[in-house]
């Protein structure tokens, strides 16, 4: 073999080695990234719950951070407040044959809606002991509009909850007759939230001021609101009568007398 061939198979053979040392170098950098990026991923969520475990701190040293669910509620976590009264008349002493479950906001324009068309029937059945209602109480409008008038109207019908279920209902009626524009957040105000109160016969006393200007109950509200935006449904108010939506198809539209007639059919079941 020539002098030239044997350098030839010899540069040859560097060339390969270091192609494989190029390649093995730059293997073992890729290794150290993704040990570094691992690395810099768990920081970061770690600095990510050390901010919402931070954010938390600061809420719940806040009146109203922690979860304190109003007196009387009921369900998983005690976030609904139900209202009627146990007992149809064909089975008194029994829990009330339908339930209208009605996820709503203070602020909504949709939910006032509802209530003024719905209210008389809604109260005439649970006052005959056919119709157990379950409220959840959400913050919809304060998300997509901001300002706080649905945490505060929530947290201070809470409030009243606290004062006894009675109190709740009448309160959260005066709430949605007195509802000003989604746009105008006047329930911000917990001064015209007591005042409104002062309309209900015995509501206002020391105790339920100093809940609503506390915030008392508004870490429960805002998990209400959280389970609410996990639940798979989008908008308020949501309406179902034994679990069923029942309200807001156009096809299906839901009248007073329809409700009725569906509650008194529960009954007979």
């Amino acid at each position: 073999m020539s002098q030239r061939n044997r350098e030839g198979k010899r540069g040859a053979r560097e060339r390969l080695r270091e192609q494989r040392e190029r390649e093995r170098a730059r293997a073992k950098r890729k290794r150290t990234l993704g040990v570094l990026g691992a690395v810099v991923a768990v920081f970061a969520a770690a600095g990510a719950v050390g901010m919402y475990a931070s954010t938390s701190a600061d809420d719940s040293g806040k009146s109203g951070g922690s979860v304190v669910p109003p007196r009387g509620a009921v369900g998983k976590g005690r976030l609904v407040i139900p209202s009627g009264k146990p007992g149809s008349p064909e089975k008194p002493g029994k829990a009330a044959p339908a339930t209208l479950t009605v996820y709503e906001d203070f602020r909504c324009p949709g939910c006032k809606q509802f209530e003024d068309v719905f209210r008389t029937t809604v109260h005439e059945l649970q006052d005959d002991g056919r119709l157990r209602v379950e409220y959840h109480l959400v913050t919809i409008i304060d998300g997509n509009l901001g300002g706080t008038g649905s945490l505060r109207a929530a947290n201070a019908a809470a409030c009243a909850q606290d004062r006894g279920a009675g109190a709740f209902r009448a309160y959260h009626d005066v709430l949605y007759r007195h509802q000003a524009e989604e746009t105008r957040d006047v329930y911000a105000d917990n001064d015209r939230l007591i005042k409104l109160a002062d309309t209900v016969p015995g509501l206002v006393t020391p105790a339920f001021r100093k809940c609503v200007e506390d915030g008392r109950h508004d870490g429960w509200v805002r998990k209400s609101n959280d389970v609410f935006a996990h639940s798979g449904y989008a908008a308020t108010p949501t309406v179902l009568l034994d679990g069923k939506s029942v309200y807001g198809d156009p096809d299906k539209p839901l009248s007073p007398n329809k409700l009725k007639r569906m509650v008194l059919a529960a009954a007979r079941d």
